[in-house]
């Protein structure tokens, strides 16, 4: 059966952050995961984690600016520095956590410049500054996966969808995947957010077929609104099993925003742990 995580920065929000690692154990879950742990001491985290038996599946390096609308920093020109520190400052909290894989978020850049770099624009100025975005993402995550490689973590990239992110520097699987052949570095993968593909690309097991050996997590969320995986208009049922025939062992982040109450709303999932 496939493993499932909770991820505690869009579930169990009707209680603290703190107390969510209690709800997602009672409520079965054997892993988590959220976007960050930065506002909390990791010996606090920690604790929680091992009270309740609950492994840490995943976070994110320091994204920037998040309040203020910032999307990471891996791509952004001028901002070198702060994204070095910021791998010191995730590799301390998952080692702290005991976490195994990390996710460096590219960053916002402009969406005309995204435009011309997929040649629906002639602006040449735009093509130039998404080419140098372009370079300082690979030099930014061949600092990073090398800094993770000594403490034996694994450095994910994600691919998310230009509705929910406009502007966000990297959309698509194809290009994920081609990212990591070009970095050639041997911990780094692509998150398979299976929400984001279904917007992008759409043919979804294809897609996870075509790019199985690359693939570092998988998350999920209903589509088109992001809620529990048990409606719309992707098949969860047959995926989960899909993945299970084809030996998929890894976990399967659950990033929704649910539709009301958490627990009302994991009818879903408490199907599965009954097969």
């Amino acid at each position: 059966m496939p493993r499932f995580a909770a991820n505690l920065s869009m579930m169990f929000n009707e209680v603290p952050f703190m107390e969510r690692f209690a709800k997602a154990a009672a409520n079965g879950f054997e892993g988590v995961e959220f976007l960050f742990p930065y506002d909390f001491e990791p010996e606090a985290i920690a604790a929680e984690l091992k009270r309740h038996g609950l492994e840490q599946v995943l976070f994110n390096l320091p994204p920037g600016d998040w309040a203020a609308g910032e999307r990471g920093l891996a791509a952004l020109p001028r901002r070198e520095a702060e994204f070095r520190n910021s791998v010191d400052t995730a590799i301390r909290y998952a080692k702290a956590l005991n976490c195994p894989r990390l996710h460096a978020m590219a960053g916002l850049i402009s969406e005309s410049v995204q435009e011309s770099a997929a040649g629906s624009t002639s602006e040449n100025v735009s093509r130039e500054t998404f080419s140098s975005n372009h370079q300082i993402y690979l030099e930014n995550l061949r600092f990073a996966a090398r800094k993770l490689a000594e403490h034996n973590l694994t450095l994910l990239i994600e691919p998310i969808n230009t509705r929910d992110m406009p502007g966000y520097f990297l959309n698509h699987q194809a290009d994920g995947h081609a990212i990591v052949a070009e970095l050639n570095e041997p911990n780094v993968k692509v998150q398979m957010d299976f929400y984001h593909t279904q917007i992008m690309d759409g043919d979804i097991w294809k897609t996870y077929q075509r790019y199985r050996d690359g693939v570092g997590h998988i998350q999920i969320a209903g589509v088109p609104e992001r809620h529990e995986p048990d409606s719309g208009e992707v098949n969860y049922p047959w995926l989960f099993e899909q993945l299970d025939r084809d030996g998929y062992a890894g976990w399967l982040g659950c990033e929704y925003k649910p539709r009301g109450d958490t627990e009302a709303g994991l009818g879903w999932y408490r199907a599965w742990q009954q097969r």
